[in-house]
């Protein structure tokens, strides 16, 4: 059954999501790679946004890479490593990554879920854990 629209929303350029309530449809799938991303928030005209990463036991980032933003986490579950690093999200960790700062690879070695937020585009170019489909809208205009 569908829900009525709120009607305070109707009023207001503000956003609300219920996380019990997303749409499946809308995750982005990286099933090679252990995890999947639901976006929250976009900016179409900055590249910044606001996401919800979950990863798998294992599932990880394959490779060192930067970004061409700000990077910003924080850990609501699981436990989320940075390899090169050893820096270890775990449940009310925050993580700042700066612009074109390379990190990683990744390893979540439980179930993690993330809040990931970009003050800008995402990469400059396409990483390998990305396709075509994935990464549209998140490269940096030349």
């Amino acid at each position: 059954m569908t829900k009525p629209p709120d009607t305070a929303l109707m009023k207001t350029l503000e956003v609300l999501i219920r996380t019990r309530e997303l749409d499946t449809d809308k995750w982005i799938d990286f099933p090679e790679y252990g995890f999947r991303q639901y976006f929250l928030w976009k900016n179409v005209e900055t590249g910044a946004s606001i996401a919800l990463l979950e990863y798998e036991k294992g599932g990880r980032i394959p490779v060192k890479h930067s970004h061409a933003s700000n990077q910003f986490m924080y850990c609501l579950e699981g436990r989320y490593e940075y390899t090169d690093s050893q820096l270890t999200l775990t449940p009310g960790s925050f993580y700042m990554n700066p612009k074109d700062h390379p990190h990683g690879p990744t390893l979540a070695h439980e179930r993690s879920v993330l809040i990931e937020i970009y003050d800008g585009p995402h990469y400059h170019e396409k990483p390998v854990f990305h396709t075509d489909e994935t990464i549209v809208g998140f490269l940096s205009k030349p």
